[in-house]
């Protein structure tokens, strides 16, 4: 198909956008830049942030309002006031990415229904959090998915999907900004094959069976703290797995630290799991099953964060061993 006519198919389309973070941003700029018509956007009410509270737009809000694009901030996805509006758009065509749970009377309006954009390989790693789990469980390779809604959450029959590698010492962060580009570009990708009805839906029970599936469900404070009576890998794994948001936990001298980043030192050395070692200027490091986790980026409990170095050169440390 000529680009003349290919641009012309997506430009037919009316498209509303739900998203709120910065990740989403990525994703509407690539529909803009490759001529969707964008309709309308659907992002979050504008919330109280920082020390004066001051009204704070969402990423994909301050993107709209630049881009001149039509917006919507519901607190209520069922306000009947907002269905009004949001049918009055007449969009054939609803796409989210990373945005709340929709109810029925907003997903199944469109006549083409509405498409998600998902970061993991689906049915892999369906929840709130597939990102961290991906890293938390050492997977080597991820991806991004898309699919069309339905009932059950992330379950929708998939459409697009490309993997990619996460690399050993790979953080959430990391992944997550890799992540950004290539879920747009298949994004678009997507709407491209929609428009020309070239797409073939897979049904997601044709790729794995129930008991084979990993979850992502949303993290808790509960869920950060590191064990250390794992082995040393696994233990790598969930720091970088939880880094930069929500950090895993620890204690050191009675007070919550914050690990963002490690690297593993394999021993046959017996330690107590748990004990810190260091010499109070260069390293910092804590026993585990199999050798140690030194730490590299870290934050103590009412300081900032900081590289470890710079950290013991302002702290004495009470109870480790050298």
């Amino acid at each position: 198909m000529n680009a003349g006519k290919e641009k012309k198919l997506i430009q037919d389309l009316r498209i509303i956008f739900m998203g709120t973070p910065e990740f989403a941003v990525g994703s509407l700029a690539a529909l803009v830049d490759a001529g969707c018509n964008i309709v309308g956007v659907i992002t979050a009410p504008d919330k109280p942030a920082g020390r004066g509270m001051k009204l704070t737009e969402s990423a994909v809000k301050k993107y709209a309002v630049e881009k001149g694009l039509h917006i919507l901030q519901p607190e209520k996805l069922k306000n009947p006031e907002f269905i009004a509006a949001l049918r009055a758009l007449k969009a054939d065509l609803q796409i989210v990415v990373a945005f709340r749970m929709l109810p029925e009377i907003v997903w199944d309006m469109p006549a083409m229904g509405t498409i998600n954009l998902h970061g993991s390989l689906l049915p892999q790693y369906r929840g709130a959090a597939p990102i961290h789990w991906a890293v938390i469980n050492g997977e080597k390779e991820t991806g991004v998915t898309t699919f069309k809604l339905q009932h059950a959450i992330d379950t929708g029959d998939i459409l697009l999907q490309k993997s990619f590698p996460i690399e050993p010492d790979d953080t959430t962060g990391e992944v997550h900004d890799k992540m950004k580009d290539i879920g747009a570009s298949v994004l678009v990708e997507t709407v491209r094959g929609i428009a020309e009805h070239s797409l073939k839906e897979t049904q997601q029970s044709s790729l794995l069976n129930e008991s084979d599936l990993k979850h992502a469900p949303k993290l808790f404070t509960e869920n950060c703290v590191i064990n250390w009576n794992k082995p040393i890998d696994s233990i790598h794994n969930f720091i970088r797995g939880l880094s930069p948001f929500p950090g895993a936990l620890s204690k050191l001298d009675d007070k919550i630290l914050k690990i963002y980043k490690s690297k593993k030192e394999y021993s046959t050395t017996k330690e107590i799991p748990g004990a810190v070692f260091s010499d109070g200027k260069t390293f910092l490091k804590i026993a585990a099953e199999d050798g140690y986790i030194h730490l590299l980026d870290l934050q103590l409990e009412g300081k900032k964060r900081m590289l470890t170095e710079d950290f013991l050169r302002g702290y004495r440390l009470a109870n480790a061993q050298p």
